[in-house]
């Protein structure tokens, strides 16, 4: 039974290997086509699948961006959350520290100081700090405070309106009486121009942070990010000054901790000591931000660099890459998605469709992939560009997989009968052998066919074939007198003696491709330079005699070569 549907099997896909033969590459490059226009409209599979990519390449390059020395961080970390708890009591603290450090920090001239605190809310048990903090950063022009933006979805229950916040800029079909949700600074003096940004972190899906978001864009009112205030006031005092994307995607500096980090505790007892043992210019003309590492206050994110990144860095990063203008610039969009997937897949199929030498193409395949994927490596370490190739990649890997085992299946097909209608109860099986000689017309240069083309000479003769048979090879690459026998093309059919119809279908085949082959060598481009003689020879193979299967077979095959040779040899005394 297994057998029978084994056969049954062989012939389907024989008839249509035979009927599609290579338009199948076609119909397949067409159906991945389509997938990828369905997929860049609808699924958005593909350009979603850069993530892992650019994490693995931003993670692991050999030249990582340093970060900026001029950026400093005041962490509150679990140590001064600890060595504050007996004066100031837990988190958070009166905002009579906080004005204390920004007061003894501005004697030091620092360029900003940057708060990746927000104070939401008054401190009804200790308002006397909320009144000194007010007042020491009224009086300072470079201190910055984030705004929270919440879901949009609420903005409508919001009394807030975006006229209500300084310095935003509006187009003109803005709507005047939008409201937002968001959450502003307590403080009075910290609403100025230019001096509020977001400091919203979006991850992706996967929830791994890549991108910063650098501007909120609703109801015509742009709502700017904290790095783009902080960078561009670094840059020109003024802002915009040069186009930045909506979302930013983060050039890492490295790891957590890359940037110069300095205890809150350790900061704020030496500026209030009389004795300072800390330098005095510590903070001069530095971007000092103040946020939190401690892991009881929540300011941590998945990133592409560490699943425990501090928010506080996160921030510390996008405001050095605005202010550098180095953060990732990546090629990526549906157009280009679309346009390289299509031109990698035709041209896949443009190579399977002709018949390139399989082994050749199976290394330049591999080849050209990895060589993508790694000037996608190089460009992301020389430069601040990110080639987004990896969906492309894998659609041509994916079809050039299923083209492959087409292929395979095909040649199997092809040649899957060996014996058409005999069996193995037969005493004989009927042979006719076919032997094509390929021969220079220049004897002094011989070496006209060469390997690629004499197997793409085989694979047409299987594909006009219209019966069962067995094509082979021999290429005239001996040493010595065994390279006299020059290239050869030896097609062989066997059938059952009991069935008279194989033998008539098996010689009309074999009259078939004689009469295709000055056009097949056309096709290859050689017919001014190769000669093509054939024979036809029959035969038998007998399953009782004392000889062996191979011996049989080498006599039919010798014989089919002096038929070969005689015929021309009469042919040559005719034409004298």
């Amino acid at each position: 039974m297994f057998t029978k549907l084994k056969l049954l099997l062989g012939q389907t896909l024989t008839k249509l290997t035979r009927k599609l033969k290579n338009n199948f590459y076609i119909y397949l490059a067409t159906l991945f086509s389509l997938l990828v226009l369905v997929d860049a409209n609808v699924f958005h599979v593909g350009l979603n699948m850069r993530d892992s990519a650019f994490d693995f390449m931003v993670k692991h390059r050999i030249l990582q961006p340093k970060p900026d020395s001029n950026i400093v961080i005041v962490d509150i970390n679990e140590a001064s959350l600890q060595a504050f708890a007996k004066e100031f009591g837990s988190w958070p603290w009166s905002r009579q520290v906080m004005g204390e450090l920004v007061e003894n920090i501005q004697a030091q001239k620092p360029k900003a100081i940057v708060f990746d605190v927000l104070f939401s809310d008054a401190d009804i048990f200790r308002p006397e700090g909320d009144e000194y903090f007010n007042e020491i950063i009224a009086g300072a022009d470079n201190v910055f405070f984030p705004i929270l933006r919440l879901d949009p979805s609420q903005d409508s229950k919001s009394a807030l309106k975006f006229t209500q916040i300084p310095g935003l800029k509006a187009t003109q079909n803005a709507d005047k009486n939008a409201t937002l949700a968001a959450i502003l600074p307590h403080f009075e003096a910290a609403l100025k121009v230019n001096r509020l940004g977001t400091h919203n972190v979006y991850p992706n899906n996967d929830g791994i942070v890549r991108e910063y978001r650098m501007m909120h864009d609703d109801y015509g009112w742009q709502l700017p990010s904290l790095p783009l205030i902080v960078g561009e006031y670094n840059e020109m005092n003024s802002y915009p000054y040069a186009p930045i994307p909506k979302d930013m995607l983060i050039n890492w500096r490295g790891k957590p901790f890359s940037y110069t980090y300095v205890s809150f505790s350790d900061v704020f007892t030496d500026l209030s000591s009389k004795i300072k043992k800390r330098s005095q210019d510590e903070f001069t003309d530095k971007i000092v931000i103040i946020g939190s590492t401690a892991p009881g206050l929540f300011d941590i994110k998945a990133t592409a660099m560490d699943k425990q990144f501090p928010g506080v860095e996160i921030l510390a990063t996008a405001i050095d890459n605005v202010k550098h203008h180095d953060y990732l610039k990546v090629w990526r969009g549906k157009t280009p998605y679309i346009l390289l997937s299509l031109l990698l897949i035709w041209l896949t199929t443009l190579a399977f469709y002709k018949n390139v030498d399989r082994d050749r193409f199976n290394r330049l395949f591999t080849s050209g992939q990895i060589g993508l994927l790694v000037l996608s490596y190089f460009a992301i370490n020389l430069t601040n560009t990110y080639l987004d190739l990896t969906a492309p990649i894998l659609w041509a890997v994916a079809f050039f997989g299923i083209a492959k085992v087409y292929a395979l299946a095909n040649d199997r097909a092809l040649q899957r009968w060996l014996v058409f209608g005999a069996k193995s109860s037969d005493a004989e099986t009927q042979i006719i052998v076919m032997p094509i000689a390929i021969e220079s017309l220049d004897p002094e240069n011989d070496d006209v066919l060469d390997d690629t083309l004499i197997k793409k000479l085989k694979r047409n003769i299987e594909l006009i074939s219209k019966t069962p048979c067995n094509i082979e090879v021999i290429n005239g690459t001996q040493g010595g007198i065994w390279g006299l026998f020059g290239d050869m093309v030896a097609i062989s059919w066997q059938f059952s003696e009991n069935k008279p119809e194989y033998i008539a279908a098996a010689k009309q085949d074999a009259q078939h491709i004689a009469e295709q082959l000055p056009t097949l060598i056309e096709d290859l481009g050689l017919s001014e330079k190769l000669v093509v003689r054939y024979a036809v020879h029959e035969g038998k193979i007998s399953h009782a005699s004392a000889l062996s299967l191979a011996s049989q077979w080498r006599t039919l095959f010798a014989q089919s070569i002096i038929k070969l040779e005689h015929e021309q040899s009469t042919a040559t005394k005719e034409l004298a």
